[in-house]
């Protein structure tokens, strides 16, 4: 990764890539969303005293 672009390059190349993307449903997203729940785990941290 070219760490040596502008944030506006590196806006437009995830503009890019997002377009070429195929567009999915809310369900689909929905779906998506509780399998990333499921699967991932959560970081607690440690609360101060």
């Amino acid at each position: 990764m070219n760490y040596k672009i502008s944030f506006r390059e590196r806006a437009a190349q995830a503009m890019m890539r997002l377009s070429k993307q195929p567009p999915i449903t809310l369900e689909q997203a929905r779906e998506q969303v509780q399998w990333l729940k499921k699967n991932t785990k959560t970081k607690h941290k440690k609360q101060r005293d």
